[in-house]
């Protein structure tokens, strides 16, 4: 008679002294998960490996799947499927453990297995010492997500991420059409927990000449930002993650070519206009071949081929400065699938004399060509006023939560007078306000902002703690908070909804104006360069936009 094995996972007692000092972490999600599935029919479950949301895997991945089982195992509140059992009905169904399923492919694996729901995450490596882990509980016959969790905890493994190809290698080919990698038996969907992806890296000269390209980064990040929340892809709002690298300043380290990250890929808005507006420029030496090598190995790149992936680049030296040859770095990101878009700072033909188009043509990108001294002049629009008003009825929808929470409100509370104290023709404070409205403002607020959280289930009321709360709510009863928050939920999506209407009644008086303004030739700024190249190739990428 065969019985199914129901859990029996057990660490050798050097792996346990090596993970001694990260296990706590990893035991409070666990716990945390655990909370999550009360009154949910889960009795076994199959946890999956953590590979690097990129797709790559290392030891760690197999290490924080076999920590997290055993923490899950000790409750006794659940039983979990033996790491070899779930290994071979993998191979069998002939699937890789990406982090990210699809209902489909989990509904097979729960019937394979029997296992009613399944633990899936990925892994984010902050440093070199520490790792983030985001983790979930799908339910395998529906595919929804019961519960989610995050943390982060000492990096106790030493092996860098390995990729694990699908196929072979294709040779270098503009990504400006359709990608044309080997295709695996199960294609990748390009999905970011289930919503479109977009990932964008920009590149900025900070020597002394730029100040006026700064100022136009500043200035128009909303409105790039809100280009992507008014499209759409199989039916979702892409999820559109940012990076930003400045180059070019004598500030930086000369050994590193003068380069920083400023940002690594990331949704919060909040952080990427707070970074925006602490650039300072200085003189120096600008290395585009080493900022584009940089940013192409550095950054946590998608590797699904419908991501859309692009690299800006905007400065006024020469292309070739430097001693990294920018045709390598741009061939490593036709291989990746990356668009290397180049913006000159100045006249095009000077721009195309200085390998600026060069590098472009290279990387399957555009090439375009900026006054950065051009103030920027957004159309005033007869919503404009509204929309503002209506956003400073939304802050007081927020509700800060710990001391993260309280930080990330201040954040806010910055960059919306960053925004306010920008000249009224730039038009930033309405793009700021629609950005804000939008879901992935709201989605990526779940990190701090308990309205937010609750309605991504990210938590839930039973899990808030009271003593994290603001004091005015910690002064409430339960009820009275509870009915308190829902309050707020309800007046955020009224708001939201009310700004979605104005926003769409703003876009068709705009884009009216601006094709009289482009008929009377206007100074192109970086906003307007970057917008038009994004809606070209991510068009071709599936992504589909509004006029």
């Amino acid at each position: 008679m065969k019985t199914r094995p129901r859990l029996v996972l057990a660490l050798s007692l050097l792996t346990f002294l090596a993970a001694s000092a990260s296990a706590e972490p990893l035991e409070k999600l666990a716990r945390k998960l655990e909370a999550g599935l009360k009154g949910q029919p889960v009795k076994l479950m199959a946890v999956l490996s953590f590979p690097y949301h990129d797709g790559a895997t290392s030891s760690g991945s197999t290490i924080v799947q076999e920590r997290l089982t055993t923490f899950l195992v000790e409750s006794g509140n659940v039983q979990v499927v033996e790491r070899s059992l779930l290994k071979k009905a993998l191979e069998e169904m002939k699937l890789e453990t990406t982090g990210l399923m699809d209902p489909q492919t989990t509904k097979e694996l729960g019937k394979v297995l029997g296992v009613d729901a399944v633990v899936v995450g990925t892994l984010n490596d902050l440093s070199k010492k520490k790792t983030e882990i985001n983790a979930r509980i799908i339910q395998t016959e529906t595919g929804k997500i019961l519960t989610a969790g995050q943390t982060s905890f000492s990096r106790t493994w030493t092996d860098d991420p390995i990729k694990t190809p699908a196929g072979p290698t294709p040779p270098p080919t503009p990504v400006t059409g359709p990608a044309n990698p080997a295709t695996p038996a199960n294609p990748p969907t390009g999905q970011y927990l289930g919503k479109a992806l977009v990932q964008i890296a920009i590149l900025l000269d900070t020597s002394n000449s730029m100040d006026g390209l700064i100022s136009q980064a500043k200035n128009q990040l909303w409105h790039i930002i809100n280009e992507f929340g008014a499209a759409e892809k199989g039916g979702n709002n892409p999820t559109v993650q940012v990076a930003l690298y400045e180059y070019g300043n004598d500030n930086l380290a000369a050994g590193e070519g003068y380069i920083r990250q400023v940002l690594p890929f990331t949704t919060d808005l909040d952080k990427i206009s707070e970074q925006l507006f602490g650039l300072r420029t200085r003189g120096g030496q600008e290395y585009c071949g080493w900022v584009i090598r940089d940013a192409i190995g550095s950054l946590q790149w998608d590797r699904h081929a419908d991501v859309y992936k692009a690299i800006f680049i905007a400065g006024n030296e020469p292309f070739t400065q430097g001693p990294v040859d920018f045709h390598e770095s741009v061939a490593e990101a036709v291989k990746k699938g990356i668009a290397v878009n180049s913006i000159f700072c100045g006249n095009r033909q000077e721009g195309v004399a200085m390998q600026w188009k060069a590098g472009a043509d290279a990387g399957g990108g555009d090439y375009a060509n900026i006054d950065q001294a051009a103030q920027v002049v957004s159309v005033q629009a007869p919503q404009d006023a509204e929309i503002q008003r209506l956003s400073s009825q939304l802050n007081d929808t927020f509700i800060a939560y710990g001391s993260a929470g309280k930080k990330a409100r201040a954040r806010q509370e910055a960059a919306d007078n960053s925004a306010l104290a920008a000249p009224a023709a730039t038009g930033v404070a309405t793009q700021r306000a629609m950005a804000k409205a939008g879901t992935q403002y709201s989605s990526q607020a779940a990190e701090w902002d308990v309205v937010s959280a609750l309605d991504t289930g990210k938590l839930k009321e039973s899990e808030i703690r009271k003593e994290e709360l603001p004091k005015e709510l910690q002064a409430m009863d339960s009820k009275e908070r509870d009915t308190y928050i829902r309050k707020k939920a309800n007046e955020r999506k009224a708001i939201q909804a009310k700004i979605s209407q104005l926003s769409e009644q703003r876009r068709k008086y705009v884009s009216s104006e601006e094709k009289k303004l482009a008929a009377q030739g206007a100074s192109q700024t970086l906003g307007q360069a970057v917008i038009k190249t994004v809606r070209s190739q991510a068009t071709k990428k599936g992504f589909k936009f509004k006029d």
